[in-house]
């Protein structure tokens, strides 16, 4: 039903976007806490936000909402996808939410 090193790679994933787009100054947290049977993460950033066209794609392979990053030879776009896919395998769910002055996401997994 997957390994926990996966989920180490899951936090990777996160933390390293919300790093990447959090400008000098902003703000990362992350977050765990206990939610009935399942346990919650919570990664959020103070960057400039993923804007809401982009959401319904973001867990995509290949997708990448910063289209300056394609030219300027970014990441590869398999980032969230690799991180749904972990996540799913562990049974559990990912959602994201965003504005121009943040990004929260919030995975729930069964403790």
């Amino acid at each position: 039903r997957g390994y926990p090193n996966e989920l180490a790679q899951v936090w990777v994933n996160l933390l390293d976007n919300a790093l990447r787009h959090t400008p000098d100054g902003g703000r990362v947290s992350i977050a765990t806490s206990r939610r009935g049977t399942d346990v919650e993460l919570v990664v959020r950033d103070t960057g400039p936000g993923i804007p809401a066209e982009h959401l319904p794609s973001i867990f995509d392979r290949f997708y990448k909402a910063d289209l300056s990053r394609k030219a300027a030879g970014g990441g590869s776009g398999l980032g969230l996808s690799i991180v749904k896919a972990i996540v799913e395998l562990h049974g559990g769910t990912i959602s994201v939410s965003s504005d121009d002055k943040r990004t929260h996401f919030e995975i729930n997994l069964p403790a």
